[in-house]
């Protein structure tokens, strides 16, 4: 489950920027902001669900270590010593005074120097009788246990004196790291450079046009009144015909039929505005109102 919300939010992260790009590109700002407020709320998400993962994680581990330490402490306290002393040597003396060491101490004395010397002597018979091959044996058997070594060029297992302390430096994998950081460089430059290029506002081409003219639908959410409806294409049309980079004098607006307006500016938009006066249009600033671009187009001079 968690992985699958892992998947959903990187896939719907990708969605919101990608979008967002395109919105930038069609100069719709509206929703591009949108999109850029769910990304950072898609981000946000995922962060804490990676901080929640974690802390979730820790919390079971100072559990399993509390659990711990409770049953280490338990086992201690039972096996802490009953009331009185372990031995009863070590008590205190009787009624009378005197004390029982005097058995004791004198035994403990002859059973340490009785084992000192059934010790030497296993010891110089295991001396005298062992093989020269007994070791060998051993080493047979041990080498079961030592870690296995990697096979050299010609399958031979190399010894450890002919292998490296340190390792020789990878050059050729430095050189392909590098390579794809370089090539990742310049595909970020280029993807910046595109965009910037797409986005910024700059003086247009002349198109030979005599006038560029732009049909739309207005609807207005939560009204039916005609003048109502009027009135929110007029200024929307007023406010998206200023956000060219032309100085639009000659900008009217005629009404088509119903809710379908036909906005004409003279003199003709180059290919940028057009699509800054589109995206503005699509994107409907104006309070309540939605607009829909039916159509747009170069206006033709009459020959003479």
């Amino acid at each position: 489950m968690k992985y699958a919300s892992y998947l959903f939010g990187g896939l719907t992260a990708a969605a919101a920027a990608t979008y967002s790009v395109v919105y930038l590109t069609r100069w719709e700002w509206q929703r591009a902001l949108i999109c850029g407020m769910l990304l950072l709320v898609i981000e946000g998400l995922l962060v804490g669900t990676v901080l929640l993962s974690r802390l979730s994680r820790l919390e079971r581990q100072l559990a399993d270590s509390g659990r711990r330490t409770e049953e280490v402490w338990r086992r201690l306290q039972e096996s802490r010593a009953e009331e009185g002393v372990r031995f009863r040597w070590l008590e205190p003396g009787s009624c009378d005074g005197t004390h029982r060491t005097y058995v004791f101490v004198p035994v403990l004395m002859a059973a340490g120097a009785l084992l000192s010397g059934v010790a030497w002597v296993v010891q110089k018979i295991s001396a005298a009788t062992v093989r020269p091959g007994a070791e060998r044996r051993l080493a047979g058997r041990l080498a079961r246990l030592a870690a296995p070594a990697p096979p050299g060029p010609r399958g031979r297992t190399p010894e450890l004196e002919d292998v490296e302390a340190v390792p020789r430096p990878r050059v050729l994998r430095g050189v392909v790291v590098g390579g794809a950081v370089v090539v990742a460089g310049l595909l970020l430059a280029l993807f910046v450079e595109t965009l910037s290029d797409a986005t910024q506002t700059r003086p247009g081409k002349a198109t030979g046009a005599a006038a560029t003219t732009v049909v739309y639908r207005v609807r207005v959410h939560g009204t039916d009144d005609a003048h109502a409806r009027a009135l929110a294409a007029r200024a929307l049309w007023e406010s998206c015909r200023r956000s060219t980079a032309a100085l639009n004098v000659h900008a009217p607006l005629a009404r088509l039929d119903g809710d379908v307006w036909a906005g004409v500016i003279r003199p003709a938009l180059s290919e940028h505005d057009v699509m800054r006066l589109h995206g503005c249009l699509a994107d409907a600033t104006a309070h309540r109102t939605s607009a829909q671009v039916l159509g747009q187009g170069q206006v033709e001079q009459a020959a003479r």
